[in-house]
């Protein structure tokens, strides 16, 4: 069976990270994750992720790096993060979202992640923690 991708955005600044907490589907509103989406038929992964930041918080990033892994939504989609920066604008909650936090690295596990997301927090710990000095 071929999965269907989902982009997600780990952005970064000063050392924090950017969570957004969701409204809809039911299921998930109120949990906690990583910007993104679908990528749709025909566009690269870095496009739709970009296309979903822009569309999902106002604002535009630069994909700094590809985070290793993929971790499956389902049994349809698999989850691909990008770690990020801000290039342009500052990011605002939009339809899919109600909130957005900036964490610090201890605060990455008090929050309740959608389990997809999870996965990829072990790897952000230690960047966010870099960018603090």
């Amino acid at each position: 069976m071929t999965h269907r991708l989902v982009v997600g955005a780990a952005i970064v600044q000063s050392g924090f990270l950017l969570a957004a907490r969701r409204t809809t589907p039911p299921e998930t509103a109120g949990r906690w994750e990583f910007p993104g989406g679908k990528v749709e038929p025909g566009e690269t992964a870095t496009a739709a992720l970009l296309r979903e930041v822009a569309e999902e918080l106002g604002c535009r990033v630069v994909i700094d790096r590809w985070l290793d892994g993929a971790q499956p939504i389902g049994t349809s989609y698999l989850l691909h993060v990008a770690v990020c920066s801000i290039a342009v604008g500052s990011p605002r909650p939009g339809d899919d979202h109600d909130q957005l936090r900036w964490l610090a690295p201890d605060d990455l596990d008090g929050l309740d992640w959608l389990e997809p997301d999870r996965p990829f927090l072990p790897a952000l710990r230690p960047l966010l923690l870099g960018s603090r000095t």
